[in-house]
């Protein structure tokens, strides 16, 4: 097994004004208790609700709070009537190629957020993707349920390792990361900023890895859906209907059907990012 490739050097990172707050809380609080007389229960109160804010914006996926997060596409990607459609937990042998066959069939582009563990499981098949014109994408190594818990160097070993094989396996290096449920806390964003990663989250999600009934689903990603936005469906660890199948399969389907009928195009990431 080769080497983790090292983190590219970037300039520094400029945090960003929620946790340059942060940053004044902390050491207003510290100033308070230490000279104020009387003062520390309210720099203790100051604090742990400082603490909550941060923690509640890191439990929050579409939030920007811990730094730069893309939720939707670009108004060029708007003015081309572009959508993101991408796949998250995969690649997975039983679900992902007959959902390459749908995207076939509607002549539509993916992005698939891998998890590089599945990709050395199935190494042609994450290829396959890749060959059929959509996208492979960074979704950790390993997809730890504690990933939102770690440092910056556990991070950057969880993120790196799932830079490396995503490359080696299918010749794409990632430009796009998600987390895990899409949770993070504040040292995930100086960590992709270095390896030059995008946060990506989504417009709205379908919570298909939860959600059998294919109709409850797919009403979740229509709703409301226009140009620029991004979807989240999942290959792997998808919810199953009471028919036993696996739930993107039949939303699948419908979905590119009404994209078409709205005239709406699904491009991958680094398409619909482009100026």
């Amino acid at each position: 097994m080769s080497q983790v490739l090292p983190v590219p050097h970037r300039e520094s990172w400029p945090w960003p004004p929620a946790i340059q707050a942060s940053a004044v809380v902390h050491v207003a609080a510290v100033g308070a208790a230490l000279f104020v007389p009387g003062a520390w229960p309210w720099a203790v109160g100051a604090v742990v609700l400082n603490h909550a804010v941060i923690t509640a914006a890191g439990l929050t996926p579409r939030s920007s709070l811990l730094g730069p997060n893309v939720t939707r596409l670009p108004a060029s990607a708007v003015a081309r009537r572009e959508i993101a459609v991408t796949i998250d937990d995969g690649p997975d042998p039983e679900v992902t190629p007959k959902v390459l066959d749908m995207l076939d069939a509607h002549h539509q582009r993916a992005t698939f957020f891998c998890i590089a563990e599945r990709v050395l499981e199935h190494p042609g098949l994450a290829r396959e993707i890749a060959a059929r014109g959509h996208s492979i994408q960074n979704h950790t190594a390993r997809h730890r349920h504690n990933f939102s818990f770690l440092g910056p160097r556990g991070f950057a070993q969880e993120i790196s390792r799932a830079q490396q094989v995503l490359e080696e396996v299918t010749g794409q290096r990632p430009t796009c990361f998600r987390a895990p449920a899409g949770l993070r806390n504040p040292f995930l964003a100086p960590v992709l900023h270095r390896m030059g990663l995008s946060l990506v989250s989504w417009t709205r999600r379908g919570f298909d890895t939860r959600e059998g009934n294919a109709q409850a689903v797919l009403a979740r990603l229509t709703k409301g859906l226009k140009a620029g936005d991004i979807l989240l469906l999942h290959d792997g660890h998808a919810a199953r209907t009471a028919q036993g199948q696996p739930v993107i399969l039949e939303v699948l389907p419908r979905l590119l059907s009404q994209l078409q009928a709205n005239g709406l195009r699904a491009v991958t990431l680094p398409e619909g990012l482009s100026a």
